[in-house]
């Protein structure tokens, strides 16, 4: 008997996807959580897996067609099954009407690499518990293929966590949960609240551009002078959120330079422990890090505005970092970066972007953001002016880290310098609160060791 492959609901706003590439051909074999199809929403970019093995039988929808959700896009079968002739698809019932979907939170300006870890000295950390030996029978486990593939690389028995999905699904922040909680440091003292995030991208020195990256080719058709072509969906999507967002804030900037000569030490006295522990630390961390806690101590600028007048302030810290992808941006969101002790945050931020360029993003992945980051500075900017994340009322952009020269106490001095810009909303935050903000920012990056 054939199983049907369904368009998936990628979240509770989302009513259709674009089928953008089949990974299998009819024909192929297929294993049961092997990716089997790439899809496009207006939240995100995903790898759909298999939901049984067997064999492709067919391909209902092709690539580029947009169908509802729930819609049979294909069916697996047994090898040398005769695909079912019964109606292809199964689109919701009209009854139920599917919430308007709400624009991708696409990030502003140019990207950022992965993020890095950040000042004080690191715990110490135990060992994850071991998995569990022998035949003694497990207890099933409901997952979905990313938090397996998230236990099985951090080692941990997903049978011993506890899961708080529905029916006890195990959910990513479930394992991310665990795998944190089994590094704490067994003393009994808690990791200090706040530290930061890692990279797998090792910076440019100082004062040295990085080198720049190919640029995307163009096919032109033989004999023609112009090549058109359809934007992808996500493209359209950050387009749409754009403007959207120039329409809806009063878009006002403000610049500071950053002394990073305190950070390159912290690095330098970090670096090692953190390659033990399997992290590369990188200038970005200590960014993240100074940003989250000047969050803490300006909540209007880690706030929103809900319709015209309401100021909604949040407690929480959920950070979006900006990934650059090959076919466009997205800000994966590390969620309640004000708890996270440095190796959690580190390890959230490295999964995300990780999972961004493999397309294992969920929409809860990308939704929810508080404050942006963004990075041109990891391409060699000097400076940029980024557009709001809405419905975000701020955005930092990081400029390259060079050596220039400096007056201090009368002498002039070569230090790293780093620009920072911030765009917001003045609807609700003036130019001194941002001067003032950005400025906490630069004092805490320039902090002594």
């Amino acid at each position: 008997m054939s199983t049907d492959v369904i368009m998936p609901q990628m979240g509770e706003s989302i009513a259709e996807g674009t089928v953008t590439k089949w990974l299998k051909q009819v024909g192929d074999g297929v294993k049961r959580d092997e990716p089997l199809f790439e899809i496009s929403t207006d939240k995100v970019d995903a790898e759909i897996p298999a939901p049984a093995e067997g064999v492709l039988l067919e391909i209902i929808v092709n690539e580029g067609e947009t169908v509802p959700i729930n819609t049979v896009v294909a069916r697996i079968g047994a090898e040398g099954e005769v695909p079912s002739k019964e109606t292809p698809s199964t689109p919701e019932p009209a009854g139920a009407a599917q919430p308007e979907p709400t624009p991708t939170p696409t990030a502003p300006v140019a990207p950022i690499v992965p993020v890095t870890p950040a000042t004080a000295a690191p715990e110490p950390v135990t060992a994850p518990p071991p998995v569990a030996e022998g035949p003694a029978e497990q207890r099933p486990v409901k997952s979905s293929p990313v938090v397996r593939k998230i236990a099985e690389e951090h080692g941990v028995d997903i049978s011993l966590v506890e899961g708080t999905g529905a029916g006890g699904r195990v959910t990513k922040k479930d394992i991310m949960e665990y795998i944190e909680q089994s590094k704490m440091p067994t003393a009994g003292a808690a990791p200090g609240p706040l530290q930061t995030p890692v990279a797998s991208v090792a910076p440019p020195a100082p004062g040295v551009s990085p080198p720049p990256s190919p640029a995307p080719q163009i096919s032109f058709p033989a004999g023609e002078r112009e090549a058109r072509e359809k934007m992808s969906i996500m493209r359209k999507k950050i387009a749409e959120h754009m403007i959207r967002s120039r329409k809806t804030s009063a878009h006002v900037q403000t610049w500071q330079e950053c002394d990073m000569s305190n950070v390159m030490k912290r690095r330098d006295a970090l670096k090692e422990q953190f390659e033990r522990e399997g992290v590369n630390l990188t200038y970005t961390a200590f960014i993240a890090e100074a940003v989250v806690r000047s969050l803490l101590a300006y909540p209007s600028v880690n706030a929103s505005l809900e319709g015209e007048d309401t100021i909604v302030y949040h407690k929480d810290v959920n950070l979006g970092i900006a990934v650059a992808l090959d076919w466009g941006l997205i800000v994966p969101v590390v969620k309640q970066a004000q708890q996270m002790n440095l190796l959690g945050l580190s390890t959230a931020i490295n999964d995300l972007a990780e999972r961004a360029r493999t397309k294992r993003l969920s929409v809860d992945d990308v939704q929810g953001g508080t404050f942006t980051i963004t990075n041109p500075g990891v391409f060699g900017s000097l400076m940029g002016a980024p557009i709001i994340n809405q419905p975000q009322v701020a955005i930092l952009g990081v400029g390259v880290i060079k050596k220039r020269p400096v007056v201090i106490d009368d002498a002039i001095a070569i230090r790293p310098i780093m620009y920072l810009s911030l765009s917001f909303d003045h609807r609700l935050i003036d130019g001194a609160g941002a001067a003032k903000y950005l400025a906490h920012v630069v004092n805490e990056l320039e902090r002594p060791v």
